[in-house]
């Protein structure tokens, strides 16, 4: 019995601790960095004032060849102090691309599932519709074209409403 009300007492204040999303939407850029795709626009949706649904779409072109990726993530907010709170969840992308190397001729292309999860900080501003943040999202890719780790450090920023 103790130990069924020391489990209570820790779930009730790990209720406690979640941050309020009051924001339902915000839409921006998020520019990534390491062996990501790069650059993409980040939307995200409020379910509740405890968690959130984020999608991010990027595209890449060049002479080289040219690519997309789309990933979602299911986030848990949980407050630090005055508009600072750290998220974290699962996360899934897909994507394809076609890369052709310049100078001989040769190339790849293929498809990318991958799974894995996101986990970041963020400010709310109170002055300003505005929300930034840094994260990671690393995943690992499945299927027959691509079975590597990803990972690397993203900063958004978001237009609030």
């Amino acid at each position: 019995m103790k130990k069924h009300l020391i489990l209570l007492a820790v779930c009730l204040l790990g209720t406690a601790a979640f941050a309020q999303v009051n924001n339902q939407h915000a839409i921006g850029a998020r520019i990534g960095g390491g062996n990501t795709f790069g650059s993409q626009v980040t939307y995200q949706y409020g379910f509740s004032n405890y968690n959130r649904l984020e999608l991010d779409l990027g595209f890449n072109s060049n002479n080289n060849g040219d690519g997309f990726i789309l990933a979602g993530a299911y986030q848990w907010v949980w407050a630090i102090e005055n508009g600072f709170n750290w998220y974290a969840g699962p996360a899934a992308a897909l994507g394809s691309w076609d890369y052709n190397r310049k100078y001989d001729g040769t190339g790849d292309s293929g498809a990318y599932l991958g799974l894995g999860g996101q986990l970041g900080i963020e400010y709310n501003f109170v002055e300003v519709p505005l929300n930034i943040s840094v994260d990671t999202m690393p995943l690992f890719g499945f299927g027959p074209t691509n079975q590597h780790f990803s990972m690397g450090l993203s900063l958004s920023i978001r237009y609030v409403f």
